[in-house]
């Protein structure tokens, strides 16, 4: 029997290779949480501004507490099982007017991460909506291939390397709207993308890429995880610890570690390299 999510929402992950909204918390518990994040932003802007927000977890409680979540691991053992481990995190933050966006695009195309059994959440501590520029999804895409992406670099475009699938204009996609404490699960190779805010507010997404059962390897780099649940690490993985507070030494070094790794990873064989 399913622990958080319905059969209809399992079933919806596999027809379409993402499910949402999935209910994590009330809305004033995701308020507190985002003040604790921009409390921290505030203290440690050099630590967390736009080109620093990836593994954010590995040094800050309150982001460490989110990908812990016992609802949010809940509704991943749904899915991918009981033994989970978590490979990474990012902020998603886009300020009011924010020409940032995202391209359409496969999470699974350069992190090397294989076979594609890990699964994303996306947890909205601000509304995501149309105007904000929430995620777009192309629903069944997952079952299919990688696609080929072409790095653009573009100046607004936040990914790594600006990646861009090329997407017929006959693709219907669904905008997945998140009030604050409701969250998303998404499949590796299911084509997204999100467009700039457009609205007075920031939208702020706390993204857990990936949880990942057991099986799956890190295959162009060291395989750094921290354990969430079931049983120990496997042995292809080196394990990293929780942080026992803010911007504490140990925490610092991990990330700061495991941010060189994906950026070896990330820009494989790319023409350039930014700074995120």
């Amino acid at each position: 029997m399913p622990k958080h999510l319905t059969d209809a929402q399992i079933q919806s992950y596999g027809r379409d290779g993402f499910c949402s909204p999935i209910d994590v918390m009330s809305e004033a518990a995701a308020m507190d949480l985002r003040q604790r994040l921009e409390n921290a932003e505030a203290r440690f802007p050099d630590a967390l501004n736009p080109h620093q927000r990836n593994n954010t977890h590995l040094s800050f409680s309150v982001i460490d507490e989110i990908a812990h979540h016992p609802v949010i691991l809940n509704a991943v053992e749904d899915i991918i099982g009981p033994d989970i481990v978590i490979f990474g995190t990012v902020l998603f933050i886009k300020e009011p007017g924010d020409p940032g966006f995202v391209s359409w695009h496969q999470d699974a195309t350069y992190m090397g991460l294989e076979p594609h059994d890990g699964i994303t959440a996306w947890l909205a501590l601000s509304p995501s909506t149309v105007e904000s520029g929430c995620m777009s999804m192309l629903p069944g895409t997952h079952l299919d291939h990688i696609h080929d992406h072409k790095d653009t670099f573009a100046e607004n475009n936040i990914l790594t390397r600006g990646q861009a699938i090329d997407v017929g204009a006959d693709m219907a996609a669904i905008d997945l709207v998140l009030r604050p404490g409701q969250m998303s699960l998404h499949h590796p190779r299911v084509v997204h993308a999100s467009q700039p805010n457009a609205s007075d507010h920031r939208r702020i997404g706390v993204v857990i890429q990936q949880y990942l059962p057991h099986h799956v390897r890190e295959t162009k780099g060291e395989g750094l995880v921290q354990w969430a649940r079931g049983s120990a690490v496997p042995s292809h993985h080196t394990e990293m610890p929780r942080p026992l507070g803010d911007m504490e030494p140990d925490g610092i070094a991990w990330r700061e570690h495991v941010n060189g790794v994906w950026s070896d990873i990330l820009y494989e064989n790319a023409d350039q390299k930014r700074a995120f």
